[in-house]
């Protein structure tokens, strides 16, 4: 069993579980309220809220987005407004270290009227004036105004969480990015990415033991990273327990992507990557000007989909990785066609629960055919390294290749502003939403920081040392 970072993502993997246990039963729909009160929130002492009656209210929006969530609503990141209501308001605050002073410059600076003094002559901030300029905080002389943000909002990077009329997180479709890094760090669970996991327990049903149509698992190489307290070839049967027909790595489409972006940096001159689905969305959204040299290559996800589709037609895909971005991405139009559904790591693992799969007790199956370089595209660094050696393999490796590996958004965003003002000295942007790259996902098994070499010494065992072996055996 998985030990969770926090009671949170614990209860998310409950809520999961049961929702995929009933769903494979074909009872989901009329065991909703039995759930709630028998698996989820149990028994009549509340636990977590006020009472049990609000725990259940709560956990009866989760159970609605593990079974898709508002289907009104395109983003797949959802804010349980019943859940946001513990935190505090936030924005500038006077703290105890307020001494009194008579200077009053913080009063001076602001120009809405905002600051008053109480009894002792401590300053007061009118919530209802206030702008949350911070004029005041820069002019204090004991830096006792501090701004104090929720945490959705400091793990938000690209300022898509604001606080809406009832004090509750409201998201900005048209600045979110679907990374995700709000759901992890909300600490009350008030936000969620919904799950398409009743989808491929259709799939999968459907399929009547791969006899109707086959379905495939195309597993993300950050996969490596994840059930440590098993062997990887474990996890593989288990999938397969599942109803799977076969499990192919999605490292293996990132061998076809990098021997392609090598080929298209070369032809344009500047590039910024294609894999990261969450990066792709922040440079359309923020950088319009740079859309034209984002990779037209698909991501390695859609690649190595797109080879099974021409191989078998009437065949499922279903991605399963450490990405809620994801979930948006095999949406596209120009990815539709190959990905049927997506799950997380987190929903795998549910459906292992939900199925009584015990993977310790698995035997161990094997995945394979990707390459070293395909497979350290979980990490951030990964695709620049690869994309160096498919330009060797091109028999381009006196090509001036500089990159520039950016790890987490904030880093993204630094290396775009300067590609968008053209003082960029680098031709290659390898964008990573996530911190670590995809080893750092918002949709982890846990949170703790992941150890690069894990990727590396996994990629070091694969059979095919070259991309281009790699896609010999693909072809």
């Amino acid at each position: 069993m998985i030990k969770y970072d926090t009671h949170v993502q614990h209860l998310k993997y409950r809520v999961l579980q049961s929702v995929a246990r009933h769903h494979w039963q074909g009872d989901l729909n009329d065991s909703i309220t039995e759930i709630l009160k028998t698996e989820i929130i149990p028994g009549k002492k509340a636990t977590m809220r006020c009472c049990v009656y609000k725990e259940r209210a709560i956990a009866a929006q989760r159970v609605k987005l593990a079974m898709g969530g508002n289907k009104s609503n395109p983003n797949v990141i959802e804010v349980i407004d019943i859940a946001c209501d513990e935190c505090p308001v936030g924005g500038y605050a006077v703290t105890d270290a307020c001494r009194g002073c008579i200077a009053h410059r913080c009063e001076l600076a602001c120009k809405r009227g905002a600051i008053s003094f109480d009894m002792h002559q401590r300053a007061v901030i009118d919530k209802d004036k206030c702008v949350e300029c911070g004029a005041c905080s820069k002019v204090c002389p004991y830096s006792a105004i501090k701004n104090y943000k929720r945490p959705c909002e400091t793990a938000c990077k690209v300022n898509a969480i604001s606080m809406n009329e009832d004090k509750a997180a409201s998201i900005d479709d048209n600045k979110c990015i679907s990374c995700g890094a709000c759901v992890y760090q909300c600490p009350f669970g008030a936000i969620m990415d919904k799950s398409f996991m009743l989808n491929a327990i259709d799939f999968l049903k459907g399929s009547e033991n791969n006899q109707k149509y086959k379905v495939y698992a195309v597993v993300a190489p950050s996969i490596a990273s994840q059930f440590t307290q098993v062997k990887l070839g474990q996890v593989i049967t288990g999938i397969k327990e599942l109803g799977f027909f076969s499990v192919i790595e999605a490292a293996w489409g990132a061998d076809l992507v990098a021997y392609q972006e090598s080929a298209e940096l070369v032809e344009k001159g500047f590039l910024t990557s294609s894999c990261c689905p969450a990066f792709v969305d922040y440079v359309k959204k923020n950088f319009p000007k740079l859309t034209d040299h984002i990779s037209h290559n698909l991501s390695p996800m859609a690649a190595i989909a797109q080879k099974i589709k021409e191989a078998d037609p009437d065949c499922k895909v279903i991605f399963i990785g450490p990405c809620t971005a994801k979930k948006k991405e095999f949406q596209l139009e120009s990815v539709r066609p190959y990905i049927d559904c997506v799950l997380t790591f987190e929903e795998l693992q549910a459906l292992f629960g939900s199925r009584d799969i015990e993977l310790e007790s698995l035997p161990e199956d094997v995945l394979d055919n990707a390459s070293y370089y395909g497979r350290i595209f979980a990490r951030s660094g990964g695709l620049a390294d690869a994309v160096r050696q498919a330009l060797k393999e091109h028999g381009m490796e006196d090509y001036d290749y500089r990159p520039i590996s950016c790890d987490g958004i904030e880093a993204c965003r630094m290396a775009l502003l300067k590609a968008n003002a053209g003082k960029l000295p680098e031709n290659f942007i390898e964008g990573m939403a996530c911190t670590g790259g995809c080893i750092g996902g918002a949709a982890c098994l846990t949170h703790e920081e992941k150890d690069k070499r894990q990727v590396d010494v996994y990629g070091r065992e694969a059979l095919e040392k070259t991309i281009t072996d790699a896609i010999h055996v693909l072809k």
